[in-house]
């Protein structure tokens, strides 16, 4: 089986500047992964290069290819979303609105990701089996009671969770989540992020990417610590996941705690007067730190 994802020595440029430097990173069916770091480090070129957006160039042009998804180099876009869902921030944002100002019911949501259209119209041929298969979708992340709410009368939390059924419907083997709880409440993202856990457990693998800690499912088997561009970790929760790695990635002196499979982070107490960057660990930006593996 290949691995879902294969990073080898890839750079990103903008403006002429490097903003991923040669990344190298394999991640394997079922390995539930956060890629996890401040606002800065790299994420967003990251998510750019994974939606295919961007394409890395390889430091040695005879090498391998920079990106493989799913083993492959080279996809048709409409057939990698049917086995790579991807749900960003962005999509929550404009979904439907062009067409509908938002007035799509969550079942036409769901089952508009069989057709990879915002909504379902009259144009499109939706058979009973396909309007099913949006309902099971719907059911996976507990949303079934939304198939006939407009998406404009949704929470936030609400929205998520349809558009991620739309991501499902075609049963893909990866689901990627750009920070998914974003304008979430607490009570909304600890539910929303209990449905992504289960996602993990019935087989489906998760792929976050995140500056946010709290959104590191349970179910996490690797934790990815981003910076200036880079990869500054690659281990296991427990060691990524510390004062001394966070504190160095995000330049404050940090705390954390772990309750309920859950890991919560916040900014030391210092003494006053004290500068907040004083006792941080220094490290080299170059070669990044891995947990043996």
């Amino acid at each position: 089986m290949p691995p879902i994802l294969e990073l080898t020595h890839a750079t990103v440029l903008r403006g002429g500047t490097p903003v991923l430097h040669d990344l190298s990173l394999r991640i394997d069916q079922g390995e539930h992964t956060a890629i996890l770091g401040p606002n800065g480090a790299g994420k967003t070129s990251l998510m750019r290069v994974l939606t295919l957006d961007d394409r890395p160039r390889a430091a040695d042009g005879d090498g391998p290819p920079p990106l493989r998804l799913l083993g492959r180099f080279t996809w048709d876009l409409t057939e990698l979303r049917a086995r790579f869902a991807v749900v960003t921030g962005d999509l929550d944002q404009r979904f439907g609105l062009e067409m509908s100002g938002g007035r799509v019911p969550g079942i036409d949501v769901a089952t508009s990701g069989l057709l990879g259209s915002h909504g379902v119209f009259f144009h499109h041929d939706v058979t009973p089996a396909m309007r099913q298969q949006g309902l099971d979708a719907l059911a996976r992340v507990d949303a079934l009671h939304l198939a006939a709410k407009p998406l404009n009368q949704m929470s936030a939390g609400e929205r998520r969770r349809v558009l991620i059924a739309r991501a499902l419907v075609t049963r893909p083997e990866v689901l990627l989540l750009d920070e998914p709880t974003t304008g979430l409440d607490f009570v909304a993202r600890q539910q929303f992020m209990e449905s992504v856990g289960r996602l993990a457990r019935d087989g489906t693998t998760i792929l976050i990417v995140t500056h946010h800690i709290e959104e590191i499912i349970p179910e996490t088997r690797r934790v990815v610590l981003l910076a200036h561009g880079r990869i500054a970790f690659d281990g296991p929760p427990e060691a990524a996941l510390t004062p001394e790695r966070l504190g160095a990635v995000y330049g404050a002196p940090l705390e954390v705690e772990k309750s309920g499979g859950y890991y919560r982070v916040r900014i030391a107490a210092r003494p006053e007067g004290g500068q907040l960057s004083a006792d941080l660990p220094r490290r080299s930006p170059g070669r990044p730190e891995a947990e043996p593996r």
